[in-house]
């Protein structure tokens, strides 16, 4: 029997239809075969600079991804800027990023006022500013802004939380609350008084705001403290967190005293203020808290403590920032990862939108991120907690989606 031969030519466009021949890699600037670019901006001096070492966990964390070969065999490689928490600043470096080093993203840029400040432009560029280290609302937008996301639980339902837990257990406080005169603490503001309801009026009696560039708040914690007001919502950044904490405690007001998730750092604002006159602070958490013994032999706390111990071993490990880091990092390989070889801008948001019952390692157990093309919201899910002198103590059930 004859055999019926078939050209070469007809065999290799067999091939080239196939469809894993036409699955072909797809690049935007700022990725390659062999490098994936990323920017991050974070205030490492200035009034915000105790953030600065959540860039170098991340960093550190990057380095550790990159000596076990990478993404998808591609090393990340992160141009990180100090903007010291100046919005104009921000938008020099962010045009930097963009324009000169031709990132594919920029990641975890830290802070309402200064991700305000590159909003727009981020969005006009089509530049993924992403997983944002603020907990605005506004970043949950993805019809008007769909290159923006952001990552921790959003300021306003956080604040709303305090809110109810105030009307469920003190229903006739009289509340001051002292925040930052800018869009974060406005933010977190704005939650706190629609949670209160009607009841608002009545029961804040004292609202003082201050400048990051005010030396101290001695000034508005005197003034918050001759209100007569018995609660207290400390909406602050660390340095001024640990501020008023002390505040409050030297001048012997003992309000029942909720400070907001941002600030609640045992080593970058509780000790600083004082570890006793810390006790009965209240606050929500939605990762673990790596100084509770409650988790001292979790899985996730134990790998974090050994990646500290050799890539960042300078790094406080009393420091949620850390912590922080090293969680907001992996979350962003898992995005890489789903994008495999289609390393577009436009695939990279594609995939941070399409993350599915995510667990980050270090979420509090229960908790998992899901994004679509409709909800840019990761977090949605966080849990009350009391300081008792050494660690935060988490009380009630999950709270959120």
């Amino acid at each position: 029997m004859k055999r019926k031969l078939i050209p070469i030519a007809a065999l290799l466009a067999a091939a080239l239809a196939s469809p894993a021949a036409l699955a072909q890699k797809k690049y935007d600037q700022g990725a390659s075969d062999k490098e994936i670019l990323i920017g991050h901006i974070n205030p490492y001096s200035g009034p915000a600079s105790a953030y600065g070492t959540i860039g170098r966990s991340i960093a550190a964390y990057f380095k550790k991804v990159n000596d076990e070969g990478g993404v998808n065999g591609r090393q990340i490689n992160m141009i990180s800027y100090d903007d010291g928490y100046s919005p104009p600043k921000t938008v020099e470096m962010a045009r930097k990023l963009v324009e000169q080093d031709k990132v594919l993203l920029i990641f975890q840029p830290l802070g309402t006022p200064p991700n305000s400040a590159i909003h727009k432009y981020m969005n006009a560029k089509k530049v993924p500013q992403l997983f944002v280290a603020t907990g605005a609302t506004k970043w949950n937008d993805p019809q008007k802004f769909p290159w923006t996301m952001g990552w921790q639980p959003n300021y306003q339902t956080e604040a709303q939380i305090y809110a109810a837990h105030i009307l469920k257990t003190k229903p006739n406080a009289k509340i001051a609350v002292l925040y930052q005169n800018d869009d974060y603490g406005k933010d977190y503001l704005k939650g706190f008084l629609d949670g209160l309801g009607a009841k608002a009026k009545t029961m804040v009696v004292k609202q003082v705001s201050y400048e990051v560039t005010d030396p101290t708040v001695d000034s508005q914690m005197a003034q918050l403290q001759a209100s007569g007001a018995d609660t207290f919502f400390n909406i602050t950044t660390p340095k001024f967190a640990a501020q008023a904490i002390r505040k409050a405690w030297d001048s012997g007001w003992k309000p029942v005293h909720y400070l907001n998730n941002v600030s609640g750092s045992i080593g970058s604002v509780l000790k600083p203020a004082g570890m006793d006159k810390s006790v009965g602070l209240i606050t929500t958490q939605y990762l673990k808290d790596q100084n509770d013994k409650a988790w001292a032999n979790d899985p996730a706390v134990l790998e974090w403590t050994a990646f500290m111990k050799k890539y960042y071993p300078e790094g406080n490990l009393a420091a949620s920032e850390n912590f922080y880091g090293w969680n907001v990092a992996q979350t962003l390989v898992q995005v890489l990862k789903q994008a495999g070889d289609n390393l577009t801008r436009e695939n990279v948001m594609k995939q941070a939108a399409s993350l599915k019952n995510y667990v980050v390692p270090g979420a509090l157990p229960g908790i998992k991120l899901n994004t679509s093309a409709t909800d840019f919201a990761p977090f949605e899910s966080v849990q009350l907690a009391r300081f008792d002198g050494t660690e935060w103590v988490r009380f009630g059930e999950i709270i959120g989606k």
